[in-house]
């Protein structure tokens, strides 16, 4: 359709008034058809659009920045996360975008970013590429009407120009020709040398991530599902390639959403419209709702190897192991029809333990909670970010650092509240390896993590026996039916127990070092919550 005068308006407010044609709001069909003509995609036997983004295959962390000005300056958290950017800098930035479009072709598409009417943001996407625009499409949340549209003025607005590349003479306070720039006090964002699509969506989860928490609303990196016909809700943070989407696609439960959610007073709600789920490895036996997504046309799938014939081959990491669908929620049989569900009755922390330490599931009490949320501990998975080859041991505060703008303690602090007035259980899963650690061990079955985060959620675990893990003090269960009773306490499925109890100790030692930044804002209960016994 054609762009209505206040997108117009806006673009030549932007000083995008130089285009060639502007492609407002154009439907998935159209859009596929679009990329394959400008040779951006192929259409796959089965109905997806591959695409590829190489070099760039995960987001560019050290390429993010955020506008130092004064409406949002003082509460910022600046440091390695939110990395501080001038107006001057970024002014430039988009006085060479602008030149950078004139005579090329743009994509603009009007959505949400937030389920709950009470919340949302209006977000205007403007890209250079059709696909980019489809991946808008399926991530955020499109209006119902066409009276929606009519008087659309965005909170936010991304620019995603991902060919244009950031010279010198522009780019003195960037670390690349990279850039993911987020100006808070004017809604807007910049991107540049990088087609990953991912950028998109995580500059809109920071800016939430800095608007939402005044009011009252807790944002999380995390899935979120509920039982059939309400009720039983479940929160599963975790970073990427910990099992977030996996584990929160199950048939039996109703998907609310499986990355961003807030948590108000009312309960959670979906910051999207659509999934973004890892695809290596991807089978119908082991996540048959995602991999019945890869049959449907809309379906992106991102840097997956293409066979002769055109059908993926989901085992083939030869671009990266960070390969991506993305699809409407919609496409998902049991999802949530209006992306919202009431307080949350149970919390999952997942974590992929390179050092095969962790048990699969222990208990935490509200101290571990809070502990355990600051420390954020997982592995990076191979290809999520540039230059990760191999799961890489980190700890990424409430789970989702890279996103939070504001100090994590706040987060930290509103999470414990929620989980006070809830009385929500809290359980720790690790989805990584055991017998050994990454390299020696294996990853941990997920026929096993599933039974086992059903029975948390079903209240099987509530009055089960428990063993004390004695190096982290976590409440192990002592049986889980249908997961051999070896696997829950990890030392047995070593060979070598003395090397479990060396990798035990580094670890308890990295856990320690981390939470000093931590530990002069945390309370004694909080402090005494973690490793309980002395490192060597």
């Amino acid at each position: 359709m054609n762009a209505p005068e206040p997108v117009l308006r806006h673009l030549t407010d932007l000083g995008l008034d130089r285009t060639q044609t502007v492609y407002y709001n154009l439907s998935p069909a159209r859009l596929v058809e679009l990329s394959v003509r400008r040779g951006e995609g192929r259409l796959t036997d089965g109905g997806p659009l591959a695409t590829r983004t190489d070099p760039h295959t995960g987001r560019s962390p050290n390429d993010r920045f955020i506008v130092k000005e004064p409406s949002s300056e003082g509460d910022v958290a600046w440091g390695n996360t939110n990395r501080p950017i001038s107006e001057e800098a970024f002014d430039g930035l988009l006085g060479a975008m602008k030149r950078y479009a004139t005579g090329r072709d743009v994509f603009v598409r009007d959505c949400y970013a937030g389920a709950d009417p009470r919340y949302r943001v209006k977000v205007r996407v403007i890209t250079e590429k059709a696909w980019h625009s489809m991946f808008a499409y399926n991530m955020f949340i499109q209006p119902e009407t066409d009276e929606e549209l009519e008087d659309f003025e965005p909170d936010y607005t991304v620019l995603d120009l991902c060919d244009f590349k950031a010279t010198e003479a522009i780019a003195g306070e960037l670390n690349s020709s990279t850039f993911v720039t987020l100006h808070l006090g004017r809604g807007l964002v910049l991107i540049g040398g990088t087609n990953y699509a991912g950028e998109i969506k995580k500059s809109i989860f920071s800016a939430l991530n800095y608007v939402l928490p005044a009011q009252g609303v807790l944002p999380m990196h995390c899935s979120a599902n509920e039982a059939e016909g309400g009720g039983n809700v479940a929160v599963f943070f975790g970073l990427s390639g910990t099992g977030k989407t996996t584990l929160s696609a199950d048939a039996s439960r109703v998907l609310i959403g499986d990355d961003e959610h807030g948590w108000g007073d009312e309960g959670v709600f979906n910051f999207e419209g659509g999934c973004y789920a890892k695809a290596i490895r991807l089978s119908p036996e082991g996540e048959p709702e995602i991999f019945a997504t890869t049959h449907e046309f809309g379906t992106l799938a991102e840097n997956v190897a293409l066979r002769p014939d055109r059908t993926i081959d989901f085992d083939d990491a030869t671009i990266t192991e960070n390969t991506r669908l993305s699809y409407p929620i919609s496409f998902i049989p049991n999802a949530s029809a209006d992306g919202m569900g009431g307080v949350p009755e149970t919390v999952v922390f997942l974590t992929a333990d390179a050092f095969g330490v962790l048990p699969p599931i222990s208990k935490l009490t509200p101290e571990q909670a809070m502990y355990h949320f600051l420390s954020g501990y997982t592995a990076k998975v191979a290809g999520t970010e540039r230059g990760v080859t191999e799961p890489k041991a980190t700890f990424s505060a409430c789970f989702g650092e890279p996103f939070m703008v504001l100090p994590p303690t706040r987060y930290a602090e509103m999470l414990g509240e929620r989980i006070e007035k809830s009385g929500a259980r809290v359980f720790l899963v690790n989805t990584g390896w055991t017998g050994g650690p990454y390299g020696t061990g294996n990853r941990m079955k997920l026929a096993w993590t599933r039974r086992m985060v059903n029975a948390a959620l079903a209240g099987e675990l509530d009055d089960v026996e428990t063993t004390t893990e004695p190096v982290f003090g976590l409440q192990v269960p002592a049986a889980v039916e249908g997961v051999p009773s070896e696997v829950l306490q990890p030392r047995q499925t070593w060979d070598d127990a003395s090397a479990y109890d060396a990798k035990a100790e580094q670890l308890a030692g990295m856990f320690a070092d981390n939470f000093e930044k931590y530990r002069e804002n945390a309370s004694e209960a909080i402090r005494q919550a973690g490793p309980t016994r002395e490192v060597a």
